[in-house]
């Protein structure tokens, strides 16, 4: 990491020019130009630049030379940096241009992520994370999710597909993939606002057992199985992944995984195994990376505290103690940079009434999350893994990928 120059290094335009020159340097020279507080301005490159990216104060450089992830993340925030132009292209552009910077590393990120993964999401660690992030307000995500508040990947089957018709069709592939059967008994650990749940019930005539540890979304849920007379074929429990003890047809999770932590994907694992009936089938959808890397920190520190992004080989620890056959995986990079863009595009339409509910820092802190969300999946850096898989001796399996899209 850079260290932080002294004060009096920036006393002078050409100090102040040389530095962040050499910040963008460090990120990949991204194609963007650069205005200074003294409102003279340069581009980085020679290429036609995607936004202006402006310091409004001299110690908003200072911050992103000793912390780039937190810094900037910090005074995008606190308006002492502004972006002037189309602020997902910026985001895209930034981070393009920062993986590409960073592509050559392997071994060292890989121990990164593993010194992270020792950090334990407890019970109640757990709870308190979710919380931070789940519970700030339905009516705040109302303003920008789809009517049925899916807030995971969705699944776009063309370009002329909107937001909410790709949240239902990705509730369809996921029961799809589950090969759901009228009678079965599902258990959903991590259930969100309960679209899921409530979708599998109402279209698929199965009964779900949800687990969430998030007050707001639970109260949600169940107002929602009350309203659409399912509540006596869907039941929303209030409690950790790690107490679920009901023997089941099918397991599935959809956007759990990034906060339960690799230390403990094997309990996540022993406890799909103990309750999976022997034919039965299981689901895991997760953000996920190409390869091992510990999570953005600004990200752990304001949006996800305590979440991590596993590798595929991560995972494994899910599958391989237990022996579970991996039967399917699917990657759906794309789909959810779409996502993302499409949330940021609904925020953005509200950013005002946002405003007037929190406050300005706020508002900006969601933008530059939702904004980096979609250029991560859009550049690589993020992956949308779909992993099917049952027991290891088990014969009752799909022989094709033919049941997941029928003609």
């Amino acid at each position: 990491m850079l260290e932080a120059p002294q004060t009096h290094s920036m006393t002078g335009h050409g100090a102040a020019t040389a530095l962040v020159r050499r910040l963008m340097k460090s990120v990949g020279d991204p194609d963007i130009a650069v205005r200074l507080w003294d409102e003279s301005e340069f581009p980085v490159t020679e290429r036609e630049p995607v936004a202006v990216l402006e310091f409004r104060e001299p110690k908003a450089l200072r911050r992103l030379l000793a912390s780039p992830s937190v810094g900037f993340g910090e005074c995008y925030t606190e308006g002492l940096l502004e972006v002037h132009g189309d602020f997902l292209a910026f985001a895209n552009e930034i981070t393009r241009a920062l993986s590409r910077k960073q592509a050559g590393g392997y071994h060292w990120p890989r121990l990164k992520s593993w010194l992270h993964a020792l950090r334990q999401n407890t019970p109640l660690r757990a709870t308190r994370n979710a919380r931070h992030h789940y519970d700030l307000d339905n009516d705040f995500y109302r303003l920008w999710l789809d009517e049925h508040m899916v807030y995971t990947c969705a699944y776009y089957e063309s370009e002329a597909t909107d937001l909410a018709a790709a949240q239902v069709a990705k509730l369809d592939h996921v029961c799809r993939k589950l090969d759901l059967q009228p009678g079965m008994t599902v258990v959903e650990a991590g259930c969100g606002w309960g679209a899921l749940a409530l979708h599998m019930a109402e279209h698929y005539g199965v009964r779900v057992h949800a687990y969430n540890v998030s007050k707001a979304q639970v109260g949600w849920a169940r107002e929602r199985a009350a309203e659409r007379g399912l509540d006596d074929r869907v039941r929303f429990v209030l409690d950790d992944y790690r107490s679920i003890d009901r023997r089941c047809n099918r397991f599935v999770s959809v956007g759990m995984l990034e906060h339960v932590g690799p230390a403990n994907y094997r309990v996540l694992g022993d406890l799909v195994k103990r309750v999976l009936e022997p034919d039965g089938l299981a689901l895991v959808h997760s953000i996920g990376r190409s390869h091992p890397r510990p999570a953005d920190a600004w990200i752990r520190k304001y949006i996800f505290p305590g979440g991590h992004i596993p590798s595929l080989g991560e995972m494994a620890a899910i599958f391989e103690p237990n022996r579970f056959t991996v039967l399917d995986v699917e990657n759906l990079r794309l789909h959810y940079a779409r996502t993302c863009a499409d949330w940021l595009a609904n925020f953005e339409a509200v950013a005002d009434r946002v405003t007037e509910r929190f406050d300005e820092a706020f508002t900006r802190m969601w933008r530059l999350y939702l904004a980096g969300a979609s250029a991560g999946f859009r550049s690589g850096t993020l992956q949308l893994y779909q992993v099917v898989f049952a027991h290891g001796n088990s014969n009752d399996v799909p022989r094709t990928r033919a049941y997941m899209y029928p003609g």
